[in-house]
């Protein structure tokens, strides 16, 4: 292929315009995720007054449990479903339909309709999220060296997406009702479907039939991984490096059961115990904060827009202007909520607010960690696991130190937002010590033809630390009436670090049983 030829297909910021469709369909997608997933418990133990449905705590952290680990379950299923029925292509519609239906459903706000929907939220979850990534890597099958670019871009729409979604969704239910929030999911989860499957031609050929047999080692290439070639490794040499998967799991369970209290008592805490009205300077400094939160990444995401539009509007112009009537109603909302906040002499936070910090941690330090990986200093898979693990239970250590002040029992108090932005920060260092690497880890030290087993073990390890997470903090307030929130959170604090530790510990063990792999 000549370099003009190559030049041309990649001419949208060095890649394939088609690769920032499957951009923003997942940005869409990602939306209605965390959106919902903001509000969700927020809504179910929230006061009638207040909109809610008056559930205990126990009760609502233990259906997000149910539902934050059935999501890492699916996607096994839908990835085999369009291997072999359906496509990529109609297996990512399919699902991104039934996501829209669960949303619709939930925002009627009836008992019936909330298990209805959270049982389509998830069905739809496993047809969509494999097979979108298999798309983005079908796109680049003929260029290897390029997907690691790719899905890096591709991963930004994953965080842009949770970061707006988080944004918009809580505003509205904190300003109109619950019922708005789960919609307004649902609404762009549609937008969304549309989008994707009016710009169907600019995929060409990537996912329109299903393959003859199921490739299930395409789910490494999926995140970017380079391409593994079988080699003839002794089997006492490939049994200790299945010993170190078998670590790594394992452990990193604790690390999901942990990390995923963000969503669960991170946010209860946010909302009864953390000082969320502001007034004086730091009503005005939290004000200029959220309008560049607000529009920063907003106005970086509609360059790219435009950027696509100029050089796809012609081929796909219907699915252009779903994505166009999308951006510009994601803009209407961001100046009415900056509308109703600016004005006010004083400021109240609302307590899904602090789930983008994440969000935002990971955009700004993930080029950082990347480098630190690339660099002579990049240290082993034991070393990275166990800063992970240490970090993570540092963030809880804040929150326990934090909420020392907090009397046994207590239900509400006003303890510094400082905390909690603390402890997102050293949560998203973690996550970015564990995460992301955890795959890679399995990638090298497992063979070609095992990888599709063990990827999907993998999701069955977040899926049991998501529902521990869950069952876990559903005790906080029995923990917290016999003891103390400080605590509670004391908790995550010590069982992580001590996994840290443990980790260093291993080191030598550990690379030893990985015969040189790094």
């Amino acid at each position: 292929m000549s370099t003009t030829a190559t030049s041309k297909e990649f001419s949208l910021l060095n890649h394939k315009p088609a690769l920032f469709v499957l951009f923003f369909t997942e940005m869409w997608e990602r939306f209605s995720y965390y959106g919902m997933r903001a509000i969700f418990v927020l809504f179910l133990t929230a006061s009638f007054s207040d909109g809610g449905w008056e559930w205990t705590r126990e009760r609502a952290l233990g259906l997000l449990g149910i539902y934050t680990s059935s999501v890492y379950l699916t996607p096994l299923i839908g990835g085999i479903i369009a291997d072999k029925l359906l496509g990529y292509q109609k297996a990512v519609a399919l699902g991104a339909l039934v996501m829209t239906l669960g949303h619709a459903a939930m925002s009627m706000e009836t008992e019936t309709t909330l298990y209805i929907g959270i049982g389509l939220l998830i069905i739809g979850n496993g047809l969509f999220k494999p097979n979108v990534t298999s798309m983005v890597s079908g796109l680049y099958d003929k260029y290897p060296e390029r997907k690691d670019g790719a899905f890096t871009i591709f991963y930004m729409g994953v965080n842009a997406g949770g970061f707006l979604g988080v944004l918009l969704c809580g505003f509205l239910a904190n300003n109109l009702s619950y019922s708005w929030g789960f919609g307004l999911a649902g609404i762009f989860m549609f937008l969304g479907t549309l989008q994707f499957w009016f710009g169907r031609e600019i995929f060409e050929s990537v996912g329109i039939s299903p393959s003859k047999k199921v490739d299930l080692s395409d789910a490494i290439k999926n995140i970017g991984e380079q391409d593994i070639k079988e080699n003839n490794t002794p089997d006492n040499v490939q049994r200790d490096r299945y010993i170190v998967v078998g670590i790594l799991a394992f452990f990193t369970v604790f690390f999901w059961w942990a990390f995923e209290q963000a969503s669960g008592s991170m946010n209860i805490f946010a909302r009864d115990y953390t000082q969320r009205a502001l007034t004086g300077n730091s009503a005005l400094t939290f004000k200029v904060i959220d309008v560049l939160v607000s529009t920063v990444p907003l106005i970086i995401i509609s360059w790219v827009l435009l950027k696509l539009f100029g050089q796809t509007f012609k081929k796909i112009s219907l699915s252009n202007i779903v994505l166009g009537i999308s951006f510009l109603s994601i803009w209407g909302i961001v100046v009415w909520k900056l509308s109703v906040i600016i004005p006010q002499q004083n400021a109240e936070i609302e307590a899904s607010w602090f789930l983008i910090l994440n969000s935002l941690f990971i955009i700004f330090l993930a080029p950082l960690f990347s480098k630190w990986w690339e660099s002579k200093f990049n240290p082993s898979a034991a070393v990275k696991f166990g800063i992970g693990m240490i970090l993570l239970g540092i963030g809880f250590g804040a929150l326990a130190y934090g909420s020392s002040s907090i009397p046994q029992g207590a239900k509400t108090a006003s303890v510094s937002l400082i905390w909690l932005v603390l402890a997102y920060l050293f949560h998203t260092m973690g996550e970015l010590c564990v995460s992301p690497v955890g795959l890679s880890y399995v990638s090298k030290l497992v063979p070609a033809k095992k990888i599709g087993m063990m990827f999907g073990i993998w999701y069955l390890v977040n899926a049991l630390g998501n529902y521990l997470a869950a069952k876990t903090g559903s005790y906080i307030d029995p923990i917290v009436e016999e003891y103390s929130m400080s605590f509670f959170f004391l908790i995550f604090t010590i069982i992580p670090a001590s996994v840290g530790l443990i980790f260093l510990i291993l080191n030598p063990i550990i690379k030893r049983l990985m015969h040189g792999i790094r």
